[in-house]
């Protein structure tokens, strides 16, 4: 069971705005190799690993996971208070604007909803561990 403790894994106190970076840490937030895919790629993947401890290993990951959505929802959103409209404009985030505001909402940094289809659940243990291998190693 999850145990949520109100407050951020790590304090996040971004002052000025930057309507660039901001874009760059919402594909990290809501793309398809990103935070929230992680999480769910790891919740949905524990069912069917064959030992407890595989099974425990892979939803203490996915809890891991979900603290991070935290802390890039709450860096995008520090990154996006204060935005001028030129700002948006200039960073390629006026069509998100369009649709939600500053609102943190999960998306690529394309503007593409996240969407289960980006992770992948097989049933094969082996099949299911390599999928994560290279979903995390889309980031290096």
């Amino acid at each position: 069971m999850f145990i949520f403790e109100k407050k951020l894994e790590f304090p996040i106190k971004i002052t000025k705005p930057d309507a660039r970076l901001a874009k760059i840490m919402l594909e990290q937030y809501g793309g398809g190799d990103g935070e929230w895919g992680a999480a769910m790629r790891y919740l949905s993947q524990r069912f069917t690993m064959v030992t407890p401890e595989a099974k425990a290993t892979l939803n203490d990951i996915a809890t891991e996971e979900l603290a991070h959505e935290e802390m890039m929802g709450t860096i995008f959103y520090q990154l996006t208070r204060g935005l001028t409209k030129q700002q948006i404009i200039d960073a390629g985030l006026d069509a998100y604007y369009v649709n939600h505001g500053l609102g943190v909402y999960p998306c690529s940094a394309a503007g593409v909803p996240f969407s289960a289809s980006a992770l992948q659940s097989k049933g094969d243990p082996i099949s299911d561990l390599y999928e994560d291998l290279a979903a995390d190693a889309a980031h290096l």
